[in-house]
Order: structure tokens, then sequence, then C-alpha cells
């Protein structure tokens, strides 16, 4: 890791010096005058070198942490099967309740609970859990009413949850989220259990159905998990998602984790984690049996509205965490502009030789991507990854520099 980290600070001073750069070739432009080769032509060349190196990095050292992992979580040989409340906060979740607290309650774990926190429904989410509470006496539940004007929904709801849940481990997740096995407390809490750990973060993935829409999110959900699950391997964890998240109840209370995070909304998850995850006191999951899965927007309208609050939260984290995902974004659109410049302008130059030579390391980071891909969500949640990978991630450069330069503007961000 010491070199990967040794390599990000060096590029990252790189890229600070980057105009300097420019300005020192520029006076020598002579040199491409009296070549008859126009200064645009050795920017393009730059920028795709410097795309495709970063890239490489990211793909092969960084991604390939999680996509060529050998072996399990490391497990404790303690046998500590201390007890788990399982936390979720739903605003008018009757539907998905009625289906996930049967499901929940099939769990293969001797201690547990289910702490279900009824965040001003209008539904019939308080009369079914009433009913619900009679056939699963370890079902329990707390009704909010209203959210205090200085706090943020989902993080009062969840606090409230939390505060009151029988156990110290807690295991958060969704209404709209089910567990894929029945190992899923007992997996997903381990590491807290029995290692010691404060965190334990786990991937939640969503329902493969037809569609582009749906093949789009099945890759944006696969490069977050990348990102997150890579660096947290790397003992450099940012981040980690409310649907599958264990951490223990006195330290959450006692760090007062959501303080200088009430205004936000959203972050519930990623930014506590930012605060608070670091490489001795987090654990990562990697684990088909301990993933969860859930259903995904069908709506373009819908799912915007959802990545839109998500990305928002970005602007919170800590430096060093935004360089993170701002490197891979930033090499990638440089790798993808410059490519593509230099097929345009060498095509219309016919020079076929250099035309050849980037077509084919476009066409050979393509197919490592693909690898990438293919091999991290077996191992993440052992299932086919996406189709079409390399035009989505073509389409990506759009979609994060585009949306999420309207999410870090944005005003109107809203849990439910």
């Amino acid at each position: 890791m010491g070199c990967c980290r040794g390599f990000l600070q060096i590029v990252s001073f790189s890229l600070q010096k980057y105009t300097l750069i420019l300005k020192w070739f520029a006076e020598f432009d002579f040199i491409f005058a009296q070549q008859k080769r126009p200064m645009s032509l050795f920017l393009f060349w730059l920028f795709f070198g410097i795309g495709i190196l970063i890239q490489a990095i990211y793909l092969l050292v960084i991604f390939g942490k999680t996509a060529f992992y050998s072996g399990n979580t490391p497990q404790s040989t303690s046998r500590n099967e201390e007890g788990v409340t399982v936390v979720i906060c739903a605003h008018n979740e009757f539907g998905n309740l009625k289906t996930l607290i049967p499901k929940l309650f099939e769990q293969d774990y001797p201690i547990f609970d289910v702490m279900i926190v009824n965040d001003r429904s209008s539904d019939r989410t308080k009369r079914l859990l009433e009913k619900m509470m009679e056939s699963f006496p370890k079902l329990r539940s707390v009704t909010i009413k209203y959210t205090p004007p200085h706090c943020t929904a989902k993080k009062y709801a969840l606090t409230l949850g939390i505060k009151v849940a029988k156990h110290d481990v807690m295991l958060l997740t969704d209404a709209d989220c089910l567990p894929e096995t029945n190992q899923w407390i007992r997996k997903m809490t381990a590491p807290v259990r029995n290692q010691g750990k404060t965190f334990a973060v786990g991937f939640s993935g969503y329902e493969h159905k037809p569609g582009f829409l749906n093949n789009w999110i099945q890759f944006e959900t696969l490069l977050t998990a990348l990102y997150y699950i890579s660096f947290g391997l790397w003992k450099k964890p940012f981040m980690g998602i409310g649907r599958n998240l264990c951490y223990r109840k006195d330290f959450f209370m006692n760090a007062k984790a959501f303080k200088g995070l009430w205004h936000i909304e959203g972050g519930d998850d990623d930014l506590f984690l930012n605060q608070y995850a670091s490489g001795q006191n987090t654990a990562i999951v990697l684990d088909p049996e301990a993933t969860t899965i859930s259903k995904p927007k069908e709506t373009r309208k819908e799912y915007l509205i959802q990545k839109k609050r998500h990305l928002h939260v970005g602007k919170y984290y800590r430096g060093s965490d935004k360089r993170k995902i701002g490197l891979y974004s930033f090499s990638h659109a440089l790798f993808w502009i410059g490519g593509i410049a230099l097929l345009i302008y060498l095509g219309l130059a016919q020079s076929w030789e250099q035309f050849s030579i980037v077509f084919g390391i476009i066409l050979l980071r393509s197919i490592l991507l693909t690898v990438i891909f293919k091999a991290a969500e077996k191992k993440i949640q052992g299932t086919k990854p996406p189709k079409n990978i390399w035009m989505l991630d073509f389409l990506y450069l759009g979609y994060f520099w585009i949306l999420g330069t309207i999410s870090h503007q944005a005003k109107d961000i809203q849990w439910k």
C-alpha cells in the first residue's frame, strides 16, 4: 500500500504543477512549428498519456485489489455470538416491510432483534408493524411523528432507532433491501463481534431487470463499490453504504456521530464513515453471502433524484478522499478526450500507423476494464456483470461531470 500511496502523492503533486509544465513546453513551440506539428497535437498526446497511466494504476493496482482478491475476510477463532439489532428506517414502506420482515427472521443467527423506525408514515405501516409484532416477538418499532427543524429526517430517525436498540452491535439496511442469504447477519457482523472492529462495510446491489437504465445502475453501483471496497482493502477506507453497514451502538453514541452533519441531507452512512473510519478500525466484508439486494429505480427521474442526493454528499468528504475519486475521474476524462481527439486528428491527417497505436491502446484498456469488472462482480456479488461495459464507461464521462456539477450546486436535496 505504501507504494500505491506514494504514487498517488506523486501524481497529485504533478497535477498541481500541470500548468507550469505546459508553459515550459510552450516555450519550445518552435520545435513543433519547424516539424509542422501544431502544439495541439502534443497536448492531445500529453492528455492521453497522463490519462492512460493513471487509469492503469487504478485498474490494475487499486481496483485489482478487489478483482483479484483471494480468500475470505480473515475470521477470528473466537465464536462470540453476542446480540445484534438490525435497524431499518422506513417512511411509507408498507409494501416493502411486508416482504422484508419475515425474510429477516429467517436469518441463521441465535441472538438478534429487528428495530423498525416508522418515520412519519402516512400509509398502513404502523398497523402492519403492530400486527407483525404479534407474530415476531423479536420485532420492535418506534414511531416518529415529526422531525425537529434543526435535523434532517433520516439522521434523526436513525439516531432514535439506535438510541433505543436492545443490543450493542448495529446492522443497518433499508426497507427496500433483502438479504441475499440467511448468513447475512453472521457474516456482516463478524468483524465487529470477533475482531474488535468499529465498522464492517458490506455491498448492496440492485435487482437485475431488462432495459438500459437497469444496466446503467448495475454499472454505476459496481464502479462505486470498486472505489470504497478497494480502498478499504488497501486500509484507506473512506465511505460505506447504509444499505449494508455494521457498527457498535456505544461508538455511535459516544462519538455523537452526526455532530456537524445534521444540516446535510444524506450522509448518514458515507459521511459518518468518512469522519471516523480508518485502516485499523474498519473491515471490508467481501462475501456474496453477506450482501443485500435492493429494488432499483425504474424511471430516469427517480434515478436522477436519488443520484443527485448521493453525489451532493460527496462535496463534504475530506480533501484526500475527494482526490481518490477525483483523480480517477480526471484521468478518465483525459484518456477519452485525448484519445478521441487523437483519433480524429490522425485520421484526418491519414497517419494510420499512429492512429492504429491510439486505437489499440483504447481497445486494450476496454478489454482490461471488462476483465476487472467481471472479476470484481464475481468476488463481490457472485453474479454476472453489466452488459457493454466499455460503452457504459464512455457514457460515464458525461454522467460524472454533468450530474456531479449539478448535484454539487443543488439546494433541493431530500430523503423522503
